[in-house]
């Protein structure tokens, strides 16, 4: 076989077996240049000193292969280029262009030889696209056309596998089954996949078996152990490998670590970690207070921990009730209803636990609830006393001071029965109209009561421990004040009623009626009618509606205002009571000149003011300001009277201030001076309802009118009455300070059975008390022995 020009070095046997195949052309290749497709026949032209022109098939090869990763110190050989018109003289040269000419691959001019002078990577490029040239070296001149071809960058395994996406983080719930995916890991291999098993990768498990597996191929990572409990442990660490080449040896591997998180599930029941519980409750605990917290154990957690509690047996099902706190998942019992130690001291409940949210694959392990029996002792406290269910009491406005009007009674629950004492809460009574017996309770009238001025008395009624006074309870009392007729009706108004001068008899001038202030149970029914000494006058009658209205009628006509302006008409009222009660109202009539249609125009003696030139509102401003001039007089001379009055306190002191000192034997009256001891010492006198003079009153005094004088009797009972009422002028004064004040009573009275003791009385007496003895008694007593002996009583004075 002939191949013709064309040179080849270091061809294989199988590469000249194959090129056999084919004929050459003007190009030739190397052993590392393989063509890829032959080139269709094209003429070459050639000007080294050839006249004739001749066509030949001309082979075009694709690429070249250069190995990557190069590391030896001459450069790589590449291949070769020759033209069948290069005959070995010198007159051709070789030219290359393209991707990396001249600085990565280098041509020799004259042979053709191609050479890579530095490292490739084929992960950075894969292939160059280079073109070649034969020139004629003389002229410069192109002796074949240019020619395309590639060098190839030829792939060894120089990349491990990487995982691009890891670490990995991942959750599998607990007891899943063998086999249940995880993840998917995947890895990366940068070598060429269609060259080799340089990128053919393989995985596998290093870290976390026996728990877990990797598919080989696939990367998914999956369970490999049942039953795994989160409880027992959560959290896995694997360490999966990819290694490529398949896996066989040389090949490069890498790893990524896979964290495996347990999420939990309910295959745990609540269980309580004791089977009782024991808790004190004070009786005074509140309705709706927390009684105490219990727990259930569960080691879920999340929803799967969340229980309901709730009461199953025992005797405070309506006493005590238990909810679940969201957030401690604790169960807290809660009271419903008061305590009473006395009545019961204790009390047991059976509370279940259960799961709200219940996974049925675990339902045969057994119910998913626990119970606990709860004993609640109940602790005794002192308590205020408890009044029994007060009826509501009726006194009639008619009733006498001194008048029972019902009882109340109150009881200490307490085991200790303390005896009980009543008193009434003067804020809810200030003017004192009742009383209240301290031992039994008993209610009576103080004052007399106005049905008209207060119907209904609400009053709270205090009971008191004698063994434990801070122990206070309170009740009400409602006591309604039922009438009487003590109330004469009167005209609802007062009435102004106009005679037109035009008025004929039988006229209506006027329709009255009456209101009374009684209530009678069956209504008002009022009576009209003109009094006796009225009922023949010759001017009006009247005529009772008999609807509790009556209507005055004129009984003649003819009235002129210039002969009589005014007439006044006494009517008597009277109601339908027991007794019954009447009044006479008296109703004024004017005689006033009115238009044809009834409207006054001018009435009585004003047509005269008029003519004089005075309006009525002239007369009303006149009138106004003659009474504001008579008010300013009355002021100036109340305020000058109030300063010359005597003060009974020093004006620079108050008396709550002031400090008695005693630096003498005697002392006396003048000991009282701070005060007016005048009240006290004139057991006649009466009590004065002046208002205190260290503060200014605000609001008027509540008496009105003065009590009766103290009557003076020979016994004791005088301090008690008089220290009792001063008391309650104190309680009710209004201008008492807002604060404690310390109230000094005290007075000797009159009319001692021991009539006086002085010594001096003694001494113009003719006792016969013998008080020598008094000198035995030592020598400080020896100025009294002499004072009250029976020597001479010039010598006693004289010494």
């Amino acid at each position: 076989m002939q191949i013709g020009s064309a040179v080849w070095t270091g061809l294989s046997v199988m590469t000249m077996l194959l090129l056999a195949q084919w004929d050459m052309g003007c190009w030739g290749m190397t052993l590392n240049s393989l063509p890829l497709r032959p080139a269709p026949l094209r003429p070459l032209r050639t000007s080294v000193g050839a006249s004739l022109q001749r066509h030949k098939r001309n082979w075009v090869w694709n690429q070249f292969f250069v190995l990557e990763e190069y590391t030896g110190d001459d450069p790589l050989y590449v291949g070769k280029l020759h033209s069948d018109v290069d005959r070995g003289e010198g007159k051709v040269k070789y030219v290359l262009n393209g991707e990396g000419a001249t600085s990565i691959f280098t041509i020799d001019e004259n042979t053709g030889d191609i050479h890579a002078t530095k490292r490739l990577d084929r992960e950075e490029q894969a292939y160059y696209t280079l073109r070649a040239q034969a020139r004629d070296r003389a002229t410069n001149l192109p002796v074949e056309p240019e020619s395309e071809f590639v060098i190839k960058v030829q792939d060894i395994n120089d990349n491990e596998p990487k995982f691009l996406d890891g670490p990995y983080n991942a959750q599998v719930p607990e007891m899943s089954p063998v086999g249940t995916s995880v993840v998917e890991v995947k890895a990366t291999d940068a070598d060429d996949p269609t060259y080799g098993n340089s990128a053919r990768v393989v995985y596998s498990i290093l870290e976390g078996q026996p728990y877990f597996s990797v598919e080989p191929k696939t990367g998914i990572v999956r369970t490999a152990l049942p039953n795994m409990d989160r409880e027992a442990r959560d959290q896995y660490l694997l360490v999966i490998q990819a290694k490529d080449m398949v896996g066989q040896m040389g090949g490069l591997s890498g790893t990524t670590s896979v964290t495996v998180t347990l999420t939990d599930v309910n295959d745990n029941p609540p269980r309580f970690s004791r089977k009782s519980y024991q808790f004190a409750v004070p009786e005074s605990l509140p309705v709706a207070s927390v009684v105490a917290k219990i727990k259930a154990l569960d080691s879920d957690i999340g929803p799967n921990a969340e229980m309901d509690y709730r009461i199953i047996e025992g005797d405070g099902l309506g006493v005590f009730r238990v909810v679940p706190d969201k957030d401690t998942q604790e169960g807290v019992i809660i009271l419903q209803k008061n305590l009473d130690f006395e009545k019961k001291s204790s009390y047991t409940l059976k509370i279940e636990a259960s799961n709200r949210n219940i996974d049925p694959r675990f339902l045969s392990q057994g119910p998913f609830s626990d119970t606990a029996m709860v004993r609640l002792t109940v602790e005794n406290v002192d308590e205020p006393p408890i009044f029994s269910p007060l009826s509501k009491m009726v006194v009639s406005e008619a009733a006498k001071v001194g008048t029972i009007i019902g009882t109340v009674s109150a009881l200490d629950p307490d085991s200790t029965n303390s005896p009980i004492r009543y008193s009434i809460d003067r804020n809810t009574d200030l003017e004192r109209f009742f009383n209240i017996e301290s031992t039994t309770g008993v209610i009576s009238t103080a004052k007399p009561l106005d049905r008209e001025a207060n119907a209904v008395h609400n009053i709270t009624i205090l009971a008191i421990e004698s063994l434990d006074p801070s122990q206070v309870g309170k009740g009400a009392a409602l006591i309604t004040v039922m009438d009487i007729n003590d109330n004469a009706p009167v005209f609802a108004i007062e009435y102004e009623t106009i005679l037109c001068e035009s008025a004929g008899p039988g006229q209506v001038i006027e329709t009255i009626s009456a209101v009374d202030r009684d209530e009678p149970p069956s209504g008002h029914r009022f009576v009209f009618s003109l009094t006796a000494e009225t009922a023949g006058n010759m001017n009006f009658t009247l005529r009772d509606n008999k609807d509790n209205t009556a209507s005055i009628l004129t009984k003649r006509g003819g009235f002129q205002r210039r002969e009589q302006a005014m007439f006044r008409l006494p009517v008597l009222i009277v109601d339908s009571g027991t007794p019954a009660l009447s009044s006479t109202n008296t109703l004024s009539i004017r005689v006033c000149d009115c238009d044809p249609d009834g409207t006054p125009q001018s009435c009585g003696t004003e047509a005269f003011m008029l003519s004089a030139g005075l309006s009525t509102g002239a007369l009303v401003a006149i009138l106004a300001c003659i009474i504001t001039l008579l008010v300013l007089v009355l002021l100036i001379v109340t305020m000058r009277r109030r300063k010359k009055e005597p003060l009974i306190l020093d004006e620079d002191r108050d008396v709550r201030e002031n400090i008695v000192r005693y630096d003498d034997e005697g002392g006396g009256e003048e000991d009282t001076e701070a005060f007016d001891m005048v009240a006290l010492r004139n057991l006649n006198a009466v009590r004065d309802g002046k208002a205190r003079r260290d503060v200014t009153p605000e609001v008027p005094t509540l008496y009105c009118s003065r009590p009766p004088p103290y009557k003076i009797t020979p016994d004791n009972g005088i301090f008690r009455e008089f220290i009792w009422d001063r008391l309650k002028d104190a309680d009710v004064d209004p201008s008492a300070p807002p604060y404690d004040s310390l109230q000094t009573y005290a007075f000797e009275g009159s009319g001692s059975v021991a009539e006086s003791l002085s010594s001096l009385d003694s001494l113009s007496t003719d006792s016969e008390q013998n008080y020598d003895y008094l000198s035995d008694w030592g020598p400080r007593f020896r100025k009294l022995a002499d004072l009250y002996g029976h020597g001479d009583s010039s010598n006693i004075f004289s010494s």
